[in-house]
C-alpha cells in the first residue's frame, strides 16, 4: 500500500531516491502509530505527506478518542448524523460547543483528551427572584459561552437551584459555578469590572450542594472574594459507572441569612468538566473553594 507514496520522494536528476522515506509507509502502519497520539497531534502529522494525512481519516485512530458511548451522544447532541459520516468528522463535530435544551446548555468533547464538557446558562438555572429586576438583569457579554449573564443587584434571599440529565460516559466529574464579583461590563474595546454594588459576600460564606444518584449529597461553604475576575467555585464531585442511561445531579447555591443583603454578583454558569481538569483551573489561577472545604453525606 505504501509503494504508491515512494513516487512523492524524487531527487533533483528525476529519480527515486533510494533511501527509505517516511512516505514509504503503508497508510495501515502508520495510523497503528498516530492512534497513540493525541488528536491535536494526529492533525498537525498530517500536514506531513500523504501517507500521513490518509491514515489520519482511518476510523479505527478515531474509534479510540472517542468516548465509548458516542453513539447515545450523538443521538442526545447532534440528532440525525449521515451514516457515511466518518468518525474524525463525529469527533470534529462533537468538539464543537453544541447548544440542546432550548439553547440553555452547551457540551462538547475536550480537543487533546476527548473528555466531556458541560456549561450550563444562567437562564437554565432556577434563579429566587430573576424575573424582578429590582434584583437581578440580564446582561449581553462576550465573557460568555451563552453571551449572557446573570447580574444581581441586591437582595435578601439568595438561591440557585439547577439540574442535569445527561447520558455522561464512564468517569468522574466535577462541578462548578462560574461567578464573578462586580459588574462585567466593555470600555476601551476591553472587559471592564464595576465593583461598586458588591456587598454581604464577606459576612457569611455562600453554601454550594451537590445531590446525585445513589442518595449521595455533597456541601460545600466557601466565601466570595476577590472582584474584577471570573473563578470557577468548586460544588462537588459525581461519578459515573453505567454510559448507557443518563446521569442525573441536582445542584444548588445558597446564602439566605436574611440579617443582611447581598449584591453586585455576575452569576454565568454553571460547568462540568472531568474531575482531571482541577489541577488545570487551579494551575491557571480559576479555581475558587477546594476539596478540603468539602464533605460529602449519605441521605439517610
Amino acid at each position: 500500500m505504501g509503494a504508491s507514496f515512494s513516487a512523492l520522494f524524487i531527487d533533483q536528476d528525476g529519480l527515486s531516491s533510494s533511501s527509505p522515506c517516511l512516505g514509504d509507509l503503508p497508510e495501515s502502519c502508520v495510523a497503528s502509530i498516530i492512534q497513540h497520539l493525541d488528536p491535536p497531534e494526529i492533525c498537525k502529522l498530517a500536514k506531513l505527506n500523504r501517507a500521513f494525512s490518509a491514515a489520519s481519516w482511518a476510523d479505527f485512530v478515531w474509534e479510540s478518542k472517542l468516548p465509548p458511548n458516542y453513539h447515545i451522544l450523538v443521538h442526545k447532541i447532534l440528532g440525525f448524523v449521515p451514516q457515511n459520516l466518518g468518525k474524525r468528522d463525529i469527533y470534529t463535530r462533537l468538539c464543537r460547543p453544541n447548544t440542546f435544551d432550548g439553547g440553555t446548555k452547551k457540551v462538547w468533547l475536550h480537543k487533546s483528551t476527548g473528555g466531556v464538557c458541560m456549561s450550563i446558562s444562567s437562564k437554565g438555572l432556577q434563579i429566587t427572584g430573576i424575573d424582578d429586576r429590582r434584583y437581578w438583569n440580564h446582561i449581553p457579554t462576550n465573557e460568555s459561552r451563552f453571551h449572557s449573564i446573570a447580574y444581581l443587584r441586591q437582595i435578601w434571599w439568595f438561591e440557585v437551584n439547577g439540574e442535569v440529565e445527561f447520558p455522561f460516559p464512564v468517569g468522574t466529574y466535577s462541578v462548578f459555578f462560574r461567578l464573578q464579583l462586580g459588574r462585567a461590563s466593555r470600555g476601551f474595546g476591553r472587559g471592564i469590572c464595576d465593583p461598586k454594588q458588591v456587598h454581604g459576600w464577606d459576612i457569611k460564606p455562600v453554601r454550594f450542594q451537590l445531590w446525585t444518584s445513589g442518595d449521595k449529597h455533597s456541601t460545600c461553604e466557601c466565601s466570595l472574594s476577590e472582584g474584577g475576575k471570573w473563578f470557577h467555585y468548586y460544588v462537588g464531585d459525581f461519578n459515573v459507572e453505567n454510559p448507557n442511561s443518563s446521569t442525573k445531579i441536582k445542584l444548588s447555591m445558597t446564602q439566605i441569612d436574611c440579617t443582611h443583603t447581598k449584591g453586585g454578583l455576575c452569576l454565568d454558569s454553571v460547568v462540568i468538566y472531568p474531575s482531571a481538569f482541577i489541577e488545570r483551573l487551579k494551575h491557571n489561577g480559576f479555581l475558587k473553594c477546594t476539596k478540603p472545604c468539602c464533605h460529602m453525606l449519605h441521605s439517610i
